[in-house]
């Protein structure tokens, strides 16, 4: 699906082909009896007007009985076919339209939520790599692909349209066409021929205009919708992060950044109206020149010769006027082949960069050095990394951290520090895949479950319990394991409610507090069991004795568990009873990150003192009478 046709045909050759075809074929076969209708119409609509135009014909025995009769098959016919016919196919291209979003959607749903982590490696494209990171993949997923597919329905359905209307209004013509007086080498076939001609000429013609103009409302609309999306991206950027707005009193900036980027919306909006307006009077022109003029021109030299009727004039004319306006389709619906082509051209660019990230090192690769190598070995030595260097983009970066060999035996608690922008976070997303630039070794202990508390909780609109359950399923785990881990963590109150997606009117996230969202952590790693934990200031939000309580949990119902934690803290904490969670730390200093044991002869009392959070100047005295008294 990384072009247009690609994108066009994938739909009818899925598993779901049998869907895709049956519904197209039903909409092919209404508008093949459309245009037949179309035919039939003007057919009849020739029949009023002779009724009309012999009303006092003495011949006519019963003209208003003929009249009315004409004039109830128009009304009939025209029902039939604008109500009838047109309604059931709107309703079945719109259940197309339906199945097919749904289906795209489903497609890129999967390929951006896989394991490869697509979502997170799309958004760090970049211009030097020839594939830029697509801006507002939300609203390519959501408006793209909807105008896109219904753009594509509608414009399928123009040009079966044309097809079937050359086809039967075509044999009609021929079959009453009568010679033209001027052109009688061409026989009986001179009206049909002087008909055809003046379509081939005009339409074409008026088309070859209506494109030109589809090209600047084509670049508009793309323009229009980056204008857009960013607008929108920075919105919901700020709704979320309202309070340090608030907090910064940061009001008037954040409002200079919404009438820039609306003001780019503004501008490209008054733009496109001039061209919409002028596309407009081109196309009401074109409607009354093609129906009043074209189609009533070809047979007049016959009408005025007496080689026609009134009847065969103005059916003749009735025809042609169906096949101008089904071949003027393209130029009906040029806007909206103008937004087809922005709309699939956001698609493909977004296929594209899935595609471009299936391969994350020979991606970043192209803007930077990418040599990372994942291996596993046997549990028993546990994690280890070997030469590992990071950088950020560009083949010459200088690495900002370095660590020439790092071991983490199993069940060995290790925490980092070092100081702020050190590369703390960037080493634990190394370990997992998640860094693009650098190169080194990583070998995990085999068959080892690992996971990963980022820093920030998004907690979703979905049930406790599968909040719970994440990475996992609901289905994964019984209520009575849930409501077990829930209970370790701190958060039994909540219990329940593990069932319901929000509680007060309020999804989770805004349910629970910054600690209780932590503690959120703490039951999913309790359910989970992993045996290799990444901690990344997954305790930033709760006090100290929160904090002893975390680790506490995470120690008594995760036997064995390799732990690599970053905290601000400068010292470890301790259990209540002050013994040590924490094995080893790894210190990063001057872009070198050493692992080495928790100093053993380092005094308890003092331990203690350094872990405290209220001033502590009194106990710092009593204990320095001890040492003196020692």
């Amino acid at each position: 699906m990384r072009t247009f046709w690609g994108l066009m045909r994938a739909y009818w050759f899925s598993d779901r082909w049998k869907e895709a075809w049956t519904l197209t074929i039903v909409i092919a076969a209404l508008t093949t009896l459309l245009s037949k209708a179309g035919v039939w119409l003007a057919l009849m609509i020739g029949e009023l007007t002779y009724s009309i135009n012999y009303y006092h014909d003495a011949a006519n025995t019963a003209p208003l009985r003929t009249l009315l009769t004409d004039a109830g098959l128009v009304v009939v016919l025209f029902v039939l076919k604008d109500a009838g016919l047109v309604g059931a196919r709107s309703l079945v291209s719109k259940t197309l339209h339906r199945k097919w979003r749904g289906w795209l959607n489903s497609q890129f749903n999967q390929a951006l939520l896989d394991g490869n982590h697509s979502h997170f490696h799309a958004q760090h494209g970049s211009a030097g790599s020839g594939a830029p990171a697509p801006d507002n993949i939300d609203q390519r997923i959501q408006e793209s692909i909807k105008g896109m597919t219904g753009g594509a329905i509608g414009l399928a359905m123009g040009v079966l349209g044309v097809a079937t209307s050359l086809y039967f209004i075509g044999e009609n013509l021929i079959e009453t066409s009568v010679e033209v007086a001027g052109l009688e080498f061409l026989g009986s076939y001179g009206s049909a021929v002087l008909a055809l001609l003046a379509i081939a000429t005009y339409v074409p013609f008026n088309t070859w205009i209506a494109v030109r103009l589809g090209r600047v409302l084509e670049r508009l609309n793309v323009r229009l919708q980056q204008a857009e999306g960013s607008y929108r991206g920075e919105l919901t950027t700020f709704l979320r992060r309202s309070f340090h707005v608030a907090a910064s009193s940061a009001e008037d900036v954040q409002k200079t950044v919404n009438n820039r980027l609306y003001g780019d919306i503004d501008r490209t909006w008054a733009r496109l109206n001039i061209v919409n307006v002028s596309y407009d009077a081109f196309e009401a022109v074109h409607n009354f020149m093609g129906f009043r003029i074209v189609a009533y021109a070809p047979g007049l030299v016959s009408f005025i010769h007496n080689k026609l009727d009134l009847k065969g004039y103005v059916t003749g004319a009735e025809m042609i006027n169906q096949l101008i306006g089904q071949c003027s389709w393209l130029i009906r619906v040029m806007p909206d082949i103008a937004t087809l082509r922005a709309n699939s051209q956001r698609v493909t660019e977004l296929a594209n960069a899935i595609e471009n990230v299936q391969q994350p090192q020979e991606f970043y690769s192209q803007t930077g050095r990418s040599d990372f190598h994942y291996a596993s070995q046997n549990p028993v030595f546990g994690l280890t990394i070997q030469k590992l260097e990071l950088a950020h983009q560009g083949e010459d970066a200088t690495p900002f951290l370095s660590a020439a060999n790092l071991r983490f035996r199993r069940g060995e608690w290790t925490f980092l520090k070092g100081e702020s922008g050190c590369g703390k976070t960037s080493l634990i997303k190394a370990i997992n895949g998640l860094w693009p630039y650098g190169r080194g070794t990583i070998v995990f202990p085999d068959g080892v479950k690992s996971f990963y508390a980022a820093q920030e909780v998004k907690l979703q609109q979905v049930s406790l319990k599968q909040l719970v359950c994440l990475p996992g399923s609901e289905q994964d785990y019984g209520d009575a394991q849930v409501a077990s881990a829930l209970h370790k963590a701190g958060l039994g109150d909540f219990i329940e409610h593990m069932a319901d997606e929000s509680r007060e009117g309020k999804i989770w996230d805004q349910m629970l507090s910054g600690g209780q969202k932590q503690k959120l952590v703490v039951a999913r790693i309790v359910l989970q069991q992993p045996g290799l934990l990444f901690l990344d200031e997954a305790t930033g939000a709760l006090d100290p004795d929160g904090k002893i309580a975390f680790h506490q949990a995470i120690k008594d119902n995760c036997p064995d568990v390799t732990v690599i934690s970053i905290m601000h803290e400068a010292i470890a904490p301790r259990s209540a009873t002050g013994e040590e969670f924490y094995h080893s730390v790894v210190a990063i200093a001057d872009g070198v990150a050493t692992k080495k044991p928790l100093a053993p002869n380092l005094p308890r009392e003092l331990t203690t003192i350094l872990t405290q959070p209220r001033p502590v100047e009194d106990k710092w005295l009593r204990f320095s009478r001890r040492l003196k008294q020692k």
